[in-house]
């Protein structure tokens, strides 16, 4: 570099290439490119996305999209990874560190329920990006779009210091005058007008603690299904993804009730794909009609079509009936609605009347959305005897029976609604919660703290700590112990292998990392009727789901350009 020729050595002109606009995650240099068709292959094969392609002959030959368009497939990020030359890159991480400069660390993807295993590099406090890891189980070597590229929304919009509210407005203060505040106002309460909420990205940790420190204040209002999803925690298989991601690939039918995989699991999606194009696997869709990016027979919008197949009346019967292994996959869009229950009994005898669960095989599966709920029902993070469930504490706090709640960084909550009712909320990221909060107490993200998850098919996985948590912030369960401290209820353990020796008393499974522990199964579900009303996705945009990807500008730039270009799932399509 400091001393080389000022010249070059060869006469003739190197081939250029125009530069290729794929939208805000991919940038190109394609005088790079040798044409190896690794990212159509992938698109076409993988993703099921046709967008990119070769075009003209001879040296004038290039991978183009025909059209110029950004690439609106959830798995485009992949492309980089493949890329041999790197023709294809990040666009967010371009030029932004040297590889030397980052430190790498191997943790879980929390931004959906599949637990994608991830690899972050940080430099210092900023995480620069992050990369698929290899678990032919969960992931296999893909990560989506959201889990790439929304990392920029780690460093924005923190909650780095505690608040409390004075004269409508939050202010700066220490933690010990923010837990005195929760103390203060909690004296006196009786349990029963305390309650808590738990959001979608709450670790085990947290939420065991959470569980304790309300049990000691004899409240028995808590929730971690805070879209009010009717998910029955008396029996293990009625909320786990049974088959597992893997066995999808073993099975040869399926139904699909409630739910769009490919915005809100696109890597059991991609799975399902996977199975569908090694040919024999019909799948029946009973729900919102979307390019799944595989051939599908739609059979109705909502329950009735339900109780068509479980009376044995509809025509995608004979298909299940047949099957050797037959599997459902109900979703969030089926059972987070009033009549959700019944949706869910129906599901469960469908499964009996049609051999889905046998000694050898167990084809019932609920898919979740978010990565914290599966621990939660786990943990028993559900209203206790005479509890409010998420939905009644809400009715609670606008009543105003419930004078104080909780929130463990659930934001996906109607705010208006908590009424007058004192509010603490616990999170990472200034989202609805932090907004409504009369004390803020600020957490650490999931890449911010060694935490215990469980994904969709109860695989208990461990996020591992690649940065330190901003400002004044802390890991959450040491702030509940805080807390309980502070209200004079202190909480019997000190250290994190004491919290997970109590995790571990309530659910044994929680001893054992990155294994599934099959459930038994039993009776869940509630007899009762089902609405007429279709049934929609609880994803109105893939690129927006959590606190984290809100706040992120690159997946800003995707809402715009992909909402205008209309892929993204919509209340018609739902």
């Amino acid at each position: 570099m400091a001393f080389g020729r000022g010249s070059k050595r060869f006469g003739e002109h190197k081939r250029a290439v125009k530069e290729k606009d794929l939208g805000p995650l991919v940038k190109t240099y394609m005088t790079r490119c040798i044409h190896c068709t690794r990212c159509v292959r992938f698109l076409d094969d993988i993703a099921g996305v046709t967008e990119l392609g070769v075009v003209n002959r001879g040296e004038h030959l290039e991978i183009d999209t025909y059209i110029e368009k950004a690439l609106s497939s959830e798995l485009s990020g992949n492309i980089i990874d493949l890329c041999p030359v790197g023709a294809l890159t990040s666009k967010p991480y371009a030029f932004a560190a040297r590889s030397w400069e980052l430190q790498r660390t191997e943790t879980i993807d929390v931004h959906d329920a599949v637990g994608s295993n991830i690899l972050v590099d940080a430099r210092g406090a900023t995480v620069m990006r992050v990369l698929p890891r290899l678990n032919e189980d969960v992931n296999e070597e893909w990560i989506s779009d959201k889990t790439r590229f929304a990392n920029d929304g780690l460093r924005l919009q923190r909650l780095d210091t505690p608040m409390v509210r004075r004269d409508g407005r939050l202010e700066a203060v220490g933690w010990d005058e923010a837990l005195g505040a929760v103390a203060e106002r909690a004296k006196g309460l009786a349990g029963g007008r305390i309650a808590a909420l738990v959001g979608d990205l709450a670790d085990a940790e947290a939420m065991v603690a959470l569980k304790d420190l309300m049990a000691a204040l004899g409240s028995p209002h808590l929730d971690c299904r805070q879209d009010g999803a009717k998910l029955d925690p008396a029996a293990r298989a009625g909320y786990l993804f049974n088959t597992t991601i893997a066995g999808i690939e073993d099975a040869d039918a399926c139904l699909l009730v409630g739910t769009m995989p490919r915005y809100e699991a696109p890597l059991v999606n991609a799975r399902l794909r996977k199975r569908y194009l090694m040919g024999g696997f019909r799948i029946g869709v009973v729900g919102p009609a979307m390019d799944l990016t595989y051939k599908a027979d739609i059979l109705g919008a909502g329950p009735e079509t339900l109780g068509e197949i479980l009376s044995g009346t509809h025509s995608f019967c004979e298909v299940l009936r047949t099957a050797e292994r037959p599997m459902i996959v109900v979703g969030m869009g089926a059972l987070a609605r009033p009549d959700g229950a019944a949706v869910l009994a129906t599901a469960r005898a469908i499964a009996e009347a049609y051999g889905m669960v046998r000694d050898d095989w167990n084809g019932f599966n609920v898919l979740h959305s978010a990565a914290g709920r599966v621990a939660g029902l786990d943990l028993g993070l559900v209203p206790g005897e005479g509890g409010r469930d998420a939905g009644a504490i809400l009715d609670g706090a606008e009543a105003g029976d419930i004078e104080l709640v909780y929130l463990l960084g659930a934001d996906e909550i109607d705010m208006t609604r908590l009424g007058d009712a004192f509010v603490v909320y616990q999170g990472h990221h200034g989202d609805a919660g932090a907004r409504r909060a009369d004390v803020v107490l600020p957490g650490a993200a999931y890449t911010e703290k060694n935490a215990v998850y469980a994904n969709t098919e109860g695989r208990v996985q461990q996020t591992r700590l690649a940065v330190f948590p901003p400002g004044e912030a802390r890991e959450d369960w040491k702030i509940v112990r805080a807390l309980s401290a502070a209200l004079g209820k202190p909480l019997p353990y000190d250290t994190l292998a004491e919290v997970r020796t109590r995790m571990g008393e309530i659910a044994p499974h929680f001893h054992h990392v990155d294994d599934v522990a099959p459930a038994a199964w039993g009776k869940f579900g509630a007899s009762g009727k089902m609405r007429r009303a279709a049934f929609a996705s609880p994803v109105a945009n893939f690129y927006m789901t959590d606190p984290i990807s809100r706040a992120s500008h690159t997946m800003a730039e995707c809402t715009e350009a992909f909402a205008a270009a209309s892929v993204l799932p919509s209340a018609a399509d739902a």
